[in-house]
């Protein structure tokens, strides 16, 4: 049976984010203050047989280990 995995992919701390830092830029010029350290990253949604293999998966293609940290989450 497949199982569903979601895949939280973030810049590593440190590593610089254009797009974080743009969003966090634009927010007090639309009215919303207070808004500070935001980070910009993507979410993979899939579905497996082989949940094992996830890790492998985030290590050689969904994600950059050298500047992103990914977050593994699945469910039924």
């Amino acid at each position: 049976m497949p199982v569903k995995a979601t895949v939280l992919i973030r810049p590593k701390e440190g590593i610089l984010d254009p797009q974080g830092q743009a969003v966090e830029e634009a927010l007090p010029a639309l009215g919303f203050e207070g808004v500070s350290h935001v980070h910009v990253g993507r979410l993979v949604e899939l579905e497996v047989e082989d949940a094992s293999q996830l890790e492998a998966m985030c290590e050689k293609l969904l994600a950059n280990p050298l500047i992103e940290d990914y977050e593994i989450v699945t469910g039924s």
